[in-house]
């Protein structure tokens, strides 16, 4: 794997409770995004935002399969997905 074919897979806790799914190839340039309001629409205003988790994946494909099933998770499972990265691989 090469440094260009690595996506990040990753959730945001929000100040309101809520989660937030999403991908990346930089998480230090896209948290900044977020937090400056130039992210994805749902994260603004709901501050203050917190990185819970993030997973390295081999290609864009594979990130966007991922952030997909992710998304489908109750809240629950997401915490439980939190809590215990090693699931992540079932998904």
């Amino acid at each position: 794997m090469t440094e260009s074919d690595e996506w990040l897979v990753y959730i945001l806790k929000c100040g309101d409770g809520s989660y937030y799914t999403g991908i990346t190839k930089d998480m230090e340039k896209r948290i900044g995004e977020h937090r400056s309001g130039k992210g994805a629409k749902y994260v603004r205003g709901r501050g203050p935002l917190e990185i819970v988790f993030i997973k390295n994946t081999d290609s864009h494909g594979s990130a966007l399969k991922h952030e997909i099933k992710i998304k489908k998770l109750s809240k629950l499972k997401k915490k439980e997905l939190i809590s215990n990265p090693s699931i992540f691989i079932e998904l």
